[in-house]
């Protein structure tokens, strides 16, 4: 099996090691959703710290989508520009760099995030709890123009410098909205069967594949329980795997929870995610990330070892420690590049 520090390659793109830097929400963009010296610092640094791939926050494909009017966005060209140029300086750094295309659905404009200029919108009028805004139920047309943008970002992403781009199906937003039971009450094409309420998830899968370059990788996050009886669940996560195999998604990002308030999740502990991205590898033969409580070099490196999972992705501990990846290297009795300026800081015997 793989180790930490073992290159992945998927297409045309080549990762320097295992280690991700998974999608964390900041909520310090401008409400233009265009990325500051702040964003170039701090994705920046965790390049130069080591990590094999940097992949933003979740960064929305249209305005409606932003969970916070302070989010990132990626729906016009001046927001591209801006992510160009921390995607130049990652490259630059030896990392690859990625961006999470995302649609908050029902969880945009929380009540502690504020009210942004447009309804929030969802798969049905429910909302996430009982002091969210209603949103409004999306028609046929809403659906379509959800689609589009999605394709749209994409587009943009590869036009910029993107090496992977990731969909947002998972913690209760837009598309995870779709395949949940809980929050999915349509009766249409899009709503019901398994097969419906997937529906949405494949045609933006689908555009994205078609706008994004053949050569890169596009990625998927899910949310692979609910932690909700009667909701979306581990099986239906491994059969949706087996159908995005089908599709040729790259790798499958798997989380949990998010999309009800009544999830409970009997225990929380170190790698307490990491099973279902083993189970989904296993049973659908697809490669996957897995996430959650990852904070050691020897337990990151065991998960691969172990065949759990293809990639680890790194939340916490790199908002922590940016330089993880230098001194897991380290830990584990690998040698990597350090960068040269910070090369009298290196660890040694």
């Amino acid at each position: 099996m793989a180790h930490l520090f073992e290159p992945l390659t998927q297409r045309s793109v080549t990762l320097r090691n295992r280690i991700v830097m998974s999608p964390m929400c900041m909520y310090v963009a401008g409400t233009d959703g265009i990325a500051t010296d702040w964003h170039l610092v701090h994705y920046g640094t965790r390049a130069v710290g080591g990590a094999g791939l940097i992949l933003t926050e979740a960064t929305a494909v249209e305005p409606r989508g932003r969970i916070s009017v302070n989010d990132l966005g990626l729906w016009n060209d001046e927001q591209a520009e801006a992510l160009a140029r921390i995607a130049r300086f990652v490259h630059e750094q030896g990392a690859a760099f990625g961006i999470q295309l995302a649609h908050a659905g029902r969880k945009a404009w929380s009540p502690r995030k504020g009210v942004g200029p447009e309804p929030a919108v969802a798969p049905s009028a429910i909302p996430y709890d009982s002091d969210w805004v209603t949103p409004e139920e999306l028609d046929r047309e809403g659906i379509d123009r959800v689609v589009a943008a999605f394709e749209a970002a994409a587009r943009r992403a590869g036009e910029l410098g993107c090496d992977v781009v990731e969909i947002h199906a998972a913690h209760g937003y837009l598309l995870c909205e779709f395949l949940s039971p809980l929050s999915n009450r349509r009766t249409d094409e899009y709503g019901g069967s398994f097969e419906n309420r997937s529906r949405l998830l494949r045609r933006v899968y689908e555009a994205v594949r078609a706008a994004f370059p053949a050569d890169r990788p596009v990625w998927v996050r899910i949310s692979a329980t609910e932690w909700v009886e009667g909701g979306w669940d581990a099986d239906q996560s491994v059969e949706l795997a087996r159908q995005m195999k089908d599709w040729g998604v790259d790798l499958v990002d798997v989380s949990t929870g998010g999309n009800s308030p009544r999830q409970h999740i009997p225990s929380i502990g170190p790698g307490y995610q990491v099973a279902f991205a083993e189970r989904i590898r296993r049973e659908a033969g697809i490669a996957t990330g897995a996430v959650g409580l990852i904070t050691a070099p020897q337990q990151a490196d065991a998960v691969l070892r172990s065949g759990q999972a293809d990639v680890v992705l790194l939340g916490r501990e790199l908002l922590r420690n940016p330089y993880f990846p230098l001194a897991a290297a380290h830990a584990l009795g690998h040698e990597v590049v350090w960068p040269e300026p910070y090369v009298r800081g290196k660890l040694r015997q």
